[in-house]
């Protein structure tokens, strides 16, 4: 958790590849731990082709047995079903936008919201921006990518830097 924190939350990302890793853990944590979610990080990036969208949007029914046995993962058939049409949706999105990052970093006017909480109360657990845009993706089709899910995402990938004010990497990110 202390290398997530210090190395990659809160970095902002601009890798289409990289942010559709974080919107597939992002919605497999719903309702987990992340802790639990970092743990099987290696075991997601192999079941899940090393977060290769295009191949994801390919998996097929055979893929989804595999997935819904692999001990390696959480094997939650509605999560992994979601997580390969959201990767078809996901090159839908590139195919209007030219990226999937273009469009989602417009949520923000293409630079992180710096917030400047200072203790871990003052964090809320939606912002508009995260609700606004959940609610397109939910008009495009995804799953599982609701207001809080997203304002996470954000959080991971820099759309909102979110570290408490006294961190060392808030005025790094």
């Amino acid at each position: 958790m202390i290398a997530y924190h210090d190395r990659e939350w809160g970095k902002p990302v601009r890798d289409d590849r990289k942010l559709f890793e974080f919107l597939v853990l992002e919605a497999f944590q719903a309702g987990l731990s992340w802790r639990i979610i970092l743990h099987k990080r290696e075991n997601f990036r192999k079941a899940f082709k090393q977060f290769d969208y295009r191949k994801v949007a390919k998996f097929t029914a055979k893929d989804r047995a595999r997935l819904v046995k692999d001990a390696g993962i959480v094997r939650n058939r509605l999560k992994i079903v979601a997580t390969i049409e959201n990767a078809r949706l996901f090159m839908e999105v590139q195919k209007e936008f030219g990226t999937f990052s273009k469009y989602m970093w417009q949520w923000v006017k293409g630079k992180p919201i710096r917030h400047r909480f200072k203790t871990l109360k003052d964090y809320p657990t939606v912002i508009s921006e995260a609700e606004i845009w959940a609610k397109d993706l939910k008009k495009r089709g995804f799953k599982f990518l609701g207001p809080t899910v997203v304002y996470a995402h954000m959080q991971a990938v820099g759309m909102v830097n979110d570290h408490i004010a006294g961190c060392f990497r808030h005025n790094q990110v």
